[in-house]
């Protein structure tokens, strides 16, 4: 791609988060999402692959459709309210309508088919920004809109996210689609506690961007998309493997890995909210997607290729791995001691 066209989509990405991210009136914040869509699109479809262009179609219909949601709600809520105002969304239809315009940007459960798709017929990086910058828009739009959200509706679609996100992975060999349903089930731990106390969403949001981040550039800087690629990479980069392994598992929410830490406050807050039975459930569905990362981490680490396969050994190469990669990595894994000081920044 041409590097001014990839600049002005990238600027543009850029400017529409910002405008939804920084708007109280509903039109300027759909703008901004409109915006977004149109700038990601571009670099979906850029290997003109018919599964690129499939993966872009089915993501433009989508949005499309969430994004003529997002209108209809507030126009809804304008009718009855007389409001244009983001925080103020009283009428109980618009909520209701918002929430599954939400739902379908971010690929919450039931909402979630296209997402797995999308993120196989793009390439790593792309994976990367639809998989972290782009849920970060709506995620800010529940943020100001969650004291009028159902939070029956969010638990039951928080449930069902972390549920099927971590059964649908069990059985994927490519590791786009695996972080796909990782992405779904992660989305769950964020819908449960955003009505409750939206802050512990943001906070689980971006750590969970960060460790992802980490993940998708080890990846992409190895050249993996699928789990037999991944047993033969650890001859070629094997402290890069060794520090992916621990990426996953800080991704599953083991401790003492920073990914323990939204896990950790979230079940303390929805147990002091009196919702012991939903942290105990949605605590035993985070096992399933622990499953996929151990098959992840024993693929990239345990498992060396038998020595009877016909592929080519990759060996050891000299080219350097960006030092971003080791940014990401450090802090995915080291961030649950400093948590007393991240906390009251929150």
């Amino acid at each position: 791609m041409n590097p001014q066209a990839k600049l002005v989509f990238t600027i543009s990405l850029l400017l529409g988060t910002t405008i939804t991210v920084s708007s109280n009136h509903w039109v300027l914040a759909w703008t901004g999402l409109e915006i977004n869509t149109l700038a990601i699109l571009p670099l979906i479809s850029k290997s003109h692959h018919p599964r690129a262009i499939e993966a872009a179609t089915k993501y433009f219909l989508v949005q499309a459709a969430a994004s003529t949601l997002v209108l209809f709600s507030s126009m809804t809520n304008a009718w009855h309210t007389g409001q244009w105002d983001i925080t103020q969304l009283t009428n109980p239809t618009s909520s209701l309508i918002l929430t599954t315009a939400l739902a379908m940007k971010l690929g919450l459960v039931p909402f979630h088919f296209w997402f797995p798709e999308v993120l196989q017929g793009s390439s790593l990086p792309v994976g990367l920004l639809l998989s972290t910058a782009m849920k970060f828009p709506p995620i800010t739009l529940l943020y100001m809109t969650s004291p009028s959200l159902n939070p029956t509706l969010l638990v039951t679609m928080a449930l069902l996210s972390t549920a099927l996100g971590g059964w649908m992975g069990l059985n994927q060999t490519q590791t786009r689609k695996i972080l796909a349903f990782s992405s779904i089930s992660h989305l769950g731990w964020m819908a449960i506690i955003i009505s409750y106390n939206p802050k512990l969403t943001l906070l689980n949001f971006y750590l969970y961007a960060l460790m992802t981040a980490a993940v998708f550039l080890t990846l992409n800087s190895t050249k993996t998309l699928n789990l037999p690629t991944l047993m033969t990479s650890w001859t070629k980069t094997p402290a890069l493997n060794a520090m992916l392994m621990l990426t996953l598992l800080s991704l599953a929410g083991l401790p003492p890995l920073t990914g323990f830490l939204p896990k950790w406050l979230i079940i303390q807050e929805l147990t002091k909210q009196e919702m012991a039975p939903a942290a105990t459930i949605i605590s035993l569905l985070s096992l399933l997607g622990l499953f996929f990362y151990l098959r992840l981490a024993y693929c990239a680490t345990i498992t060396l290729p038998p020595h009877t396969t016909n592929h080519m050994k990759q060996w050891h190469t000299n080219k350097p791995t960006s030092p971003m990669v080791a940014i990401l990595t450090t802090m995915s894994l080291t961030l649950l001691p400093v948590s007393p000081l991240i906390l009251p920044i929150v």
